[in-house]
């Protein structure tokens, strides 16, 4: 434990106080099991555990478990289960209907705790560093510790748990002799190992963990090297011609994984151990698994290469799967008699005269023909075998004289291993050097210069999913913008998606349908389905069909699989009702609407500093909303000036600036509009301020090192993995400042981290329980998390109760609350609906003229239902909005 730094060592003791709480919902699960089915006792078995994925699991869409998880479930030992597993069965679990009310009431209060103890573990697991400073692991012991009494724990117990000690081996009574030979034994199996006779290294092994009076951490060595040998007897009858004399070798993982969690268990601190439980779920496939063991043993020994490795590897796998790339026939690489055949078939293009053409620009750039020979080596070609190695030294020869495409190819190489030693690092370093290379070709002008564009897009992805470098969506997004101005199609359609989803940049439909099309047209198969169905979803058919089909030409494999039920939907579409259209419309905008983003941005395309007369007119005339505008631009201004009236600053001007930019973000974000051209003045202004203050002293607390602190995060929202580590010391050092749990609450937010962004809004509502701003981003979280419609709705009530009536998020509240309300049922649903609509529109009557006409992307999806239900239904207006 000595060099593990006290941050780590506090994330790995909240996870011990989690792990903890498996023995109390545990207990739980086996009471409730007999309530819910007439008295029956739950017993650990395969049996039982069977029969409960076959009757309860699998019929209860509700209970969301992971493959790994349903596994362990149908083993049948709960004592294998983890915390997720038991707080998805218990809070979503039917109840039965014979229940009485007291039976109830309890039921209730224990899943509230579960809730609570639920949210807690998914904020932790989404801490990628897992390091927790002091403040929020005493905030956080202390919660859990409150849930894990509730329930029956003793706190002077787990008091114990917050010592250090907890991670060393206890106190044991060792028996020399014992322990002597279970190192004899562990020497026997390690050189079994080596000699590749896996199942006698198990053999040994085994001995060595059944011997008693042998220390904790010996005992854990003995497991991970268990596993080990488990992992290789399984990938030695893997790849054996004949392997049928064992029919059991596949379970050789499950157990490999079962001795890794007991090396971990063990040895909670040993880097190994995790790294060891990562590794086999990574050959399991199970990698978002993998992913969050590797980041524990990384956190746990960031020198350690190999575990930076393997977590790039499980990174780039799960990307290729989230966009199944493994079904793309262009990640399939071709011989270049191959590509030349399809250039004929395509577009009619004479072999021969593409490689009398590529000899010509040979001769005109030397480099040039070293690219060709490494494609040739790459590839294979007549007359040339495949041969990487070769591939990667023409290649490299291509680079070193500053050739793009070379550069570029030479980067894959590294990257898959071919040829030469795998390395992301290296492979990364070749991209940036490609993408400092000029976008038009150097020799022939008006040709693109290969391995730039391709460079640019390649640098997207790994800053989308943090493959060697931190993750940060606002480089992906940098990335991607230039690899798109350069000609790239993938890139145009990531880009798409991030503006479709609103990822670092401000979620517009229109503008992903754009980048989407652009993507299509240059030949993006996956461009083309996502254009297909957002065509659809404007019910332009012809079009849709159009590029549904093109994508199945392009040889796009899930294209083609599920071309049948994409015509299906088409042709039943259009069969449908006007209404109906519009509806399903409604519903496909719907689904895109969960995807949006839960704090507005700094920027606006609106100047309200013109607006500054009229808004005190209505300030004057008792508008509320139109005070805290006209505050804001006081501040605004003040700052502003600052800037544009002195050339350069002194220390105390730039503090006075650094004060009222301040106020003025805290007052009202969206009126502290910086201009581009003054953007890199004032980042410079706050990072001296913030310089200054880290200086005088990371401790000390000051009105100037908050105000630089609340700058430098709202400037810089988009870069989410920064702010999400700088905004946690914030909270640290002024717990009572609600901007900061705000702005954390909005980070986890755009992350997709709803649990752990309604965490922290939770918190800042316990400073201040009236903040209308927290009530509206815990309203869309909750919404965002879907658990609960009726929570969320009883929180946009709250917000819309407590914020001033001229609000410019009050409509956006009813309409929003629309959304929640389409579960109800049909009768019911319906009439709130066309409620929460007619109080919206007559909330944007209230509006002040600054925010109209009003904007709003879910009145375009609600509009369509209300013309249905007035259509339809006639239903006669109820009081607004009161979920009973």
């Amino acid at each position: 434990m000595a060099n593990i730094s006290n941050e780590v060592r506090n994330y790995f003791k909240l996870d011990l106080l989690i792990s903890r709480a498996c023995f109390t919902l545990r207990n739980l699960f086996i009471t409730r099991y007999s309530i819910f089915n007439n008295g029956q006792i739950w017993i650990d078995s395969a049996v039982h555990g069977n029969n409960y994925l076959t009757n309860v699991i699998s019929k209860n869409k509700k209970i969301n478990l992971t493959p790994p998880q349903k596994k362990t479930v149908g083993n049948g030992d709960t004592n294998e289960w983890d915390v997720s597993t038991f707080t998805a069965i218990l809070l979503f679990s039917d109840r039965p209907q014979t229940l009485n009310t007291n039976e109830i009431q309890k039921l209730d209060q224990e899943d509230l705790l579960i809730k609570q103890l639920k949210d807690l573990r998914n904020t932790l697991a989404h801490i990628s560093s897992k390091s927790i400073d002091d403040t929020e692991f005493n905030q956080r012991w202390n919660d859990l510790s409150t849930i894990l009494v509730a329930f029956g724990d003793i706190d002077t117990e787990l008091d114990k748990l917050k010592d250090d000690s907890v991670f060393e081996s206890p106190e044991q009574t060792i028996n020399e002799e014992n322990k002597n030979e279970a190192l004899r034994l562990k020497s026997l199996g390690i050189q079994a190992h080596k000699d590749g006779t896996y199942s006698e290294a198990i053999k040994f092994f085994i001995q060595a963990t059944v011997l008693s009076s042998v220390s904790n951490h010996d005992r854990a060595t003995f497991f991970s090297n268990m596993a080990a040998s488990r992992v290789s007897l399984y990938k030695q009858h893997l790849y054996t011609v004949d392997n049928s004399e064992d029919g059991d070798i596949t379970k050789e993982l499950d157990r490999a994984l079962k001795d890794a969690k007991q090396a971990r268990k063990l040895w909670v601190t040993w880097w190994k151990a995790h790294f060891r439980v990562g590794q086999v779920y990574a050959i399991l496939d199970y990698h978002d698994k993998a992913i969050n063991s590797f980041e524990r043993a990384l956190a746990l020994d960031p020198t350690k290469i190999e575990i930076q490795k393997a977590l790039d590897e499980s990174r780039i796998i799960v990307h290729r799967n989230s966009r199944q790339e493994y079904l793309d026939p262009r990640a399939n690489w071709k011989t270049i008699p191959e590509n030349l055949n399809e250039l004929k078939e395509k577009f009619g293009l004479d072999p021969e005269m593409v490689r009398q053409n590529r000899s010509l620009l040979e001769l005109i750039d030397p480099s040039a023909a070293d690219v060709m020979k490494g494609h040739q080596f790459a590839l294979g070609d007549i007359d040339v075998i495949q041969d990487y190695e070769q591939a990667a030294k023409y290649f490299a020869k291509a680079a070193n004289a500053g050739n793009a495409e070379g550069m570029y190819n030479l980067a894959r190489l590294f990257d898959k291993g071919l040829g030469v030693k795998k390395d992301h690092n290296v492979a990364r370093e070749w991209l940036e050097k490609a993408a400092t290379q000029p976008p038009e070709h150097p020799i022939i002008k008006g040709l693109p210069n290969i391995g730039v564009a391709e460079s640019e897009h390649a640098l997207g992805v790994r800053y989308f999913e943090g493959i060697s470098v931190r993750k940060d969506l606002s480089l992906a997004v940098y990335w991607y913008q230039r690899a798109t101005n350069h000609g790239s199609a993938m890139a145009a359609n990531n880009l798409g998606v991030m503006y479709l989803d609103g990822l670092a940049v401000d979620k517009n439909l229109e503008k992903a349908e754009e980048l989407h099309e652009l993507a299509a047209k240059r030949g993006d198969a996956v461009a083309m389905m996502t254009l297909a169905e957002m065509r659809l979803s404007k019910n332009d058919f012809e079009m849709a069909r159009i590029w549904y089909d093109r994508a199945c030409e392009s040889g796009n494999i899930v294209a083609q699989r599920d071309r049948d039920k994409f015509i299906k939907t088409l042709e039943a579409r259009q069969k449908s009702s006007p209404n109906m259209l519009k509806a399903m419309k409604t519903a496909a905008n719907y689904m895109l609407s969960f995807q949006s983003k839960v704090s507005p941005s700094v920027a606006s395309e609106h100047l309200y500093l013109k607006d500054y007369e009229m808004l005190c007119g209505y300030a004057k005339r008792g508008s509320i909303t139109a005070k805290n505008l006209c505050r804001a631009l006081e501040h605004h201004i003040q700052a502003l000036n600052i800037l544009l009236f002195c050339e350069t600053l002194t220390e105390e001007q730039e503090n006075i600036f650094v004060h009222e930019l301040s106020q003025c973000y805290r007052t009202e974000q969206i009126v502290g509009q910086i201009p581009s051209h003054m953007h890199k003045k004032v980042s410079n202004i706050i990072e001296r301020v913030l310089s200054r203050c880290k200086q005088e002293s990371n401790f000390i607390v000051s009105q100037l090192d908050e105000d630089v602190r609340v700058c430098y995060a709202t400037l810089n929202i988009n870069s989410y993995g920064i702010i999400e580590e700088f905004v946690e010391l914030c909270k640290q050092k002024y717990p009572k400042s609600v901007y900061f749990f705000l702005t954390s609450g909005a980070v986890h937010g755009f992350r997709r981290q709803s649990d752990a962004g309604l965490y922290n809004i939770n918190n800042g509502l316990e400073i201040e329980p009236e903040n209308y701003e927290l009530l509206y981003h815990k309203a869309v979280l909750l919404r965002h998390i879907g658990r609960d419609m009726n929570e969320a709705i009883t929180a946009y009530q709250k917000f819309i109760k407590i914020a001033p009536k001229d609000h410019r998020k009050i409509p956006e509240a009813y309409y929003e609350m629309a959304q929640c309300l389409k579960g109800f049922a049909p009768d019911a649903g319906m009439r709130w609906i066309q409620d929460c609509y007619k109080e919206g529109k007559q909330a944007e009557k209230l509006q002040l003229p600054c925010f109209l006409p009003y904007k709003s992307d879910n009145i375009a999806f609600i509009q369509p239902f209300i013309d249905m239900i007035e259509s339809n239904f006639n239903v006669e207006p109820d009081q607004a909005c009161q979920i009973s």
